[in-house]
């Protein structure tokens, strides 16, 4: 079987960043995801599954309710916690994506109140959300981000 392009980027070598993971291309659309990695994979230890979760809800709620809302296709968590990915149509750069993903970061900083989608009706794990530790992993890579400006995938 062939590797998917993830598992191909050398996760010892990875740091935290903005990467373009993929660009899937069908016909005259192309969607271009993002890798959002919050924390450095085998490195660090990855991000709480509930501060994750509230990560997944604030993050998917700034983006479908702001002005790139046409543009998104997804917004979720990886499976290794270690990070997030933003699926977008378009032909995008990381770089071209740096400021809304700064204006989604500052959203969940900022946030306050009750998370979105966080009841019996709207989530299957409504229970399982910790705001306070998601502002202080989202505080902790928008730092790096914006001091590294890491957009290119290491060699």
């Amino acid at each position: 079987m062939e590797k998917i392009p993830s598992f191909t980027v050398d996760h010892t070598k990875l740091r935290s960043g903005l990467y373009v993971s993929r660009k899937d291309i069908r016909g005259d659309v192309t969607v271009t995801t993002l890798d959002m990695r919050i924390t450095e994979p085998n490195r660090e230890p990855v991000v709480d599954m509930p501060a994750l979760h509230t990560i997944e809800h604030l993050g998917a709620t700034f983006l479908r309710n702001s002005k790139y809302k046409e543009d998104v296709v997804y917004f979720g968590p990886m499976g290794c916690r270690t990070g997030c990915y933003i699926a977008l149509f378009g032909d995008i750069s990381a770089e071209e994506a740096y400021p809304m993903v700064l204006e989604m970061l500052d959203f969940i900083i900022s946030f306050e109140g009750e998370i979105p989608g966080a009841k019996p009706g709207e989530c299957g794990n409504w229970l399982e959300q910790n705001l306070g530790m998601a502002k202080h992993y989202i505080r902790e890579y928008r730092e790096r981000l914006t001091k590294y400006r890491r957009f290119k995938y290491p060699e």
